[in-house]
């Protein structure tokens, strides 16, 4: 197994907010870094059981009605394709979209007490004891789910407290990861498959909408190469089946070669670093707050091995 320079296993733990994130966002990486050795833990908030049935030919009574366990099967489903070695759940309820009853509901993910969801989450880094971690990051305008915000809410104090025996002290020994990046769709990725079905004479499912919102693309510090990677993705999205419309253009409007090619990264930003050369966007930002930042990694493990 891949080991860090003190010798410890290399680790790589993601959180995510429900059953299907862990498939839109970064699953080309983990299974990169599983095919690598690397271990792969999934933090999942919540069970999805206020998510919507996208897809028709799925939605029928029972499966309504058994909701909560469609979702746990299809995350289990999904995660094995990508290559997760451990699934933990963090034990809240899905919330719901903003300002809706979901939110109100105290098994709510958006309702629980914030030290106390850090304080979970803390328990899952000590065990598993990961160097890098991939949460949500500060800017969600564009998704504004109340539980994709608390995902970042709870990430940012338990990525410093995970490693400072005072905090939690029932939560088991004190561990510091040493990375912690956001996942990041660029505007890049947007562009590129939408120039891509004009080229082929196809309808575009990327309208202005999507090229109105601000870039944060001069943000994004970190890509991982996950050409070979793209069926995987695929696969672990069409696991989805309550989420994932298999006819989706947007999804899957591309013949996939075609798009495993557009943009065959997944990107990052490199949020925190206690890495020696690798500074974290907030001392990035209070070194040279004038300079955009650049591509400076293509391994999340870079300065670890």
């Amino acid at each position: 197994m891949p080991a860090s320079a003190d010798g410890a296993p290399l680790c790589i733990l993601t959180i995510h907010a429900h059953p299907d994130d862990e498939s839109s966002k970064g699953a080309g990486t983990i299974a990169r870094y599983r095919d690598e050795g690397i271990k792969t833990v999934l933090v999942c908030c919540t069970g999805g059981e206020l998510g919507d049935i996208s897809n028709p030919a799925i939605d029928k009574p029972e499966v309504r009605e058994n909701l909560p366990q469609v979702r746990r099967d299809e995350l289990g489903a999904a995660t094995k394709i990508i290559g997760y070695d451990d699934v933990v759940m963090l034990g809240y309820r899905d919330s719901g979209m903003a300002d809706s009853a979901g939110n109100y509901d105290v098994r709510s993910f958006h309702y629980a007490d914030l030290d106390e969801a850090v304080g979970r989450f803390v328990s899952i880094i000590r065990r598993f004891r990961p160097q890098v971690i991939v949460t949500y990051g500060d800017n969600q305008k564009g998704y504004p789910h109340p539980d994709h915000l608390k995902v970042h809410d709870i990430s940012m104090p338990a990525f410093a407290r995970a490693g400072d025996a005072a905090w939690y002290p029932w939560a088991g020994d004190p561990w510091q990861p040493a990375k912690l990046y956001y996942s990041a769709w660029s505007r890049e990725r947007f562009l590129g498959m939408h120039d891509k079905f004009l080229e082929l004479g196809m309808e575009s499912p990327y309208d202005q909408r999507w090229f109105d919102r601000p870039s944060e693309d001069q943000r994004i510090t970190s890509r991982v190469e996950v050409e070979q990677y793209h069926d995987v993705r695929v696969n672990a999205l069409l696991a989805h089946a309550t989420q994932i419309d298999p006819t989706s253009p947007w999804w899957f409007g591309l013949p996939h070669d075609v798009a495993a090619k557009i943009h065959p990264f997944d990107d990052y930003v490199l949020a925190r670093s206690l890495v020696d050369g690798l500074p974290g966007e907030d001392q990035r930002v209070a070194l040279e707050p004038t300079e955009p930042p650049v591509i400076i990694e293509t391994d999340l493990f870079q300065g670890l091995r």
